[in-house]
């Protein structure tokens, strides 16, 4: 079976030598250099075998037949026709460039831990093992076992989440995005909702605060300026037709020097019956212990907040998934309302972050989040530092560094991190293209035009994968130094 990380390897059979076989051979490739083959015959080729496994046939096929029509078409080939090893090689590069978009497992060495085109946080193995079961047969999704009747989804997710959180009650959705539309929609429909001018956010994909508050519907009421918003802003726009205080966490901003923000509790306690407060909180912080700076959902729902929308992906380190948590009877509306059926998860998701739940709430390291993990624990970075140049002498230069938590979670926060700096004489981008052609491609950056290596970001698992490939690709320095004089 080919390995799911990569092109599978091109076999190349070995000719028979010798001037007989030699003038066989030249033959044999003058008479089919004007005559294409037939797909089918190219698909019975050995060189194909494994793009059919990790591809599939059609793929493979379309490959085939896309190259043979280019190729027609092309002056050079009219004129001067094609080999079968060039006709081959044209076949495995068009494959090979296909491989490379399917899903497949990285090495993170950017130092964003919560790395949004990386698949933001990793789950933990043993999280994964816990639910396969679960997963691969059939289960109670919808199922009341003590009365055999069709029942929720939720499981044991809202009772976990009330005292992760102190929320009366939680629904799960499929990500934070629609968990702000979902609330929108069944909240403010029709209605004003108030946002401060300062928290009209754009986020990863063109996702504008003001665009999706406009396709649930609601009218938007600004308050505020940039960088300085008050209670008294807020309360002064209340309307009759006002639905929504909305408040929004900046998540891949910040502002400093002159600014303020108000106490949410006091806003909490001034709105009339009818408006409800909302808080787009986002990072999922609950009891992590590192950003003090952060306010946790708890402390939204504490302070007043009718309802908190967060990821479930980022500092929760759960799969992805969007939670909204607050008032029952708000809550009980949101489930009802017809855009649920189209938000809500599976049940690989459900699972998941119930275990998640559980292992938080007793404290388990499995269920902390790679945030969490990485940063309680800074002497496991400098050990994968010291193991990565005791293996690969002169191949690595320790520089410090730092890492960010990312995923539109703490903006304006920088940990230290060590980093290790390539040797390699190569151009930085030249050196940063072949880490993404590994066999399991190694995602690094660039600093002052030298390649570096973030240990923040490298999982325990990947140690002795990492220091096998980079053997092969890496020159270390005293190589160089030779080679120089």
């Amino acid at each position: 079976m080919p390995n799911p990380s990569h092109a599978p390897a091109i076999p190349h059979s070995q000719p028979v030598s010798g001037p007989a076989a030699d003038d066989s051979r030249s033959q044999h490739s003058q008479q089919q250099t004007r005559r294409l083959p037939q797909v089918e015959q190219l698909l019975q080729q050995p060189f194909l075998a494994g793009f059919i496994e990790a591809l599939s046939r059609p793929l493979v096929t379309q490959a085939v037949r896309d190259t043979l029509s280019e190729l027609r078409q092309s002056e050079v080939f009219r004129q001067h026709g094609v080999t079968p090893e060039h006709l081959e090689a044209l076949i495995a590069k068009r494959c090979q460039q296909q491989l490379r978009q399917r899903q497949t497992r990285v090495i993170n060495a950017t130092g964003t831990l919560v790395h949004t085109n990386l698949g933001r946080s990793p789950l933990s193995a043993d999280l994964w093992d816990e639910v396969r079961d679960l997963n691969t047969g059939y289960n109670n999704l919808e199922l009341d076992l003590a009365t055999g009747k069709r029942g929720g989804r939720k499981g044991l997710i809202a009772p976990l989440l009330g005292c992760l959180t102190q929320a009366e009650d939680s629904l799960v959705v499929n990500n934070n995005a629609a968990s702000l539309f979902l609330l929108l929609q069944e909240i403010a429909k029709g209605r004003e909702v108030i946002v401060s001018r300062g928290e009209q956010i754009q986020i990863g994909g063109g996702f504008r605060i003001p665009d999706i508050l406009a396709l649930s519907g609601a009218k938007l009421v600004e308050v505020g300026t940039t960088n300085i918003t008050t209670a008294r802003d807020y309360l002064d726009a209340i309307t009759d037709q006002t639905a929504l205080v909305l408040m929004v966490h900046k998540s891949n901003f910040a502002i400093r020097g002159f600014t303020e923000s108000p106490d949410i509790g006091e806003v909490a306690r001034a709105l009339p019956e009818h408006v409800v407060l909302a808080v787009d909180q986002g990072s999922g912080l609950t009891t992590e212990e590192f950003a003090p700076d952060e306010t946790s959902v708890r402390q939204y729902i504490k302070a007043g907040a009718d309802l908190v929308c967060y990821s479930g992906d980022k500092l929760l380190g759960g799969p992805q998934s969007g939670i909204i948590s607050g008032r029952t009877d708000l809550i009980k509306r949101l489930e009802k309302h017809p855009m649920m059926r189209t938000f809500r998860p599976s049940r690989i998701v459900y699972s998941l972050l119930e275990r998640l739940l559980i292992h938080k709430l007793n404290k388990s390291p499995i269920g902390e989040g790679i945030a969490q993990r990485t940063l309680s624990n800074p002497a496991a970075m400098q050990a994968r530092a010291s193991q990565l140049m005791a293996a690969l002498p002169g191949c690595f230069v320790p520089i410090p560094a730092q890492l960010v938590v990312g995923g539109g979670t703490l903006p304006d926060e920088f940990y230290p991190a060590p980093a290790l700096e390539c040797t390699d004489p190569r151009p930085a981008q030249q050196l940063l293209d072949a880490l993404r052609e590994l066999p399991v491609p190694v995602i690094a950056t660039v600093r002052q035009q030298k390649v570096l290596l973030n240990m923040a970001t490298l999982l325990p698992t990947e140690m002795d994968l990492l220091i096998a490939q980079l053997n092969e690709l890496l020159l270390p320095a005293s190589i160089n130094a030779t080679e120089e004089s």
